[in-house]
């Protein structure tokens, strides 16, 4: 299956906005691991971790929209605004690697408070 990075960054996005946080982290490898912010704390290591990491967003209204994207082989960094509750906007740089078969092998956020809009 040849990856197209394009195609995985708006699943995960359209994911994001509308699954689950189990729906989310098995979008990951088994063994993927998750940054969230860089510099910010621990690395989430394993599926099960990746899906405690987004169990945050379960329930919440959630908006996201892909503004800037590139990528190279099985890697892509991109922009993207993401609505929480409709109380804030987060544009965060976010970059991926993904497996041969189309899954999340490591994700990256660079993200401070200066990216973070109260609405």
């Amino acid at each position: 299956m040849a990856v197209d990075p394009k195609a995985l960054v708006q699943r995960y996005l359209d994911t994001v906005a509308s699954g689950t946080a189990d729906d989310v982290a098995a979008l990951y490898a088994e063994d993927a691991t998750l940054e969230d912010p860089v510099g910010g704390g621990e690395v989430h290591i394993g599926r099960q971790a990746i899906a405690g990491f987004y169990k945050n967003t379960d329930g919440v209204a959630i908006e996201t929209e892909l503004l800037m994207f590139r990528s190279g082989g099985h890697e892509a960094a991109f922009v993207f605004a993401i609505t929480v509750g409709g109380a804030m906007r987060i544009e965060p740089i976010e970059v991926m690697t993904f497996t041969g078969d189309g899954q999340i092998a490591s994700m990256k956020a660079y993200w401070g408070p200066d990216d973070i809009t109260q609405l």
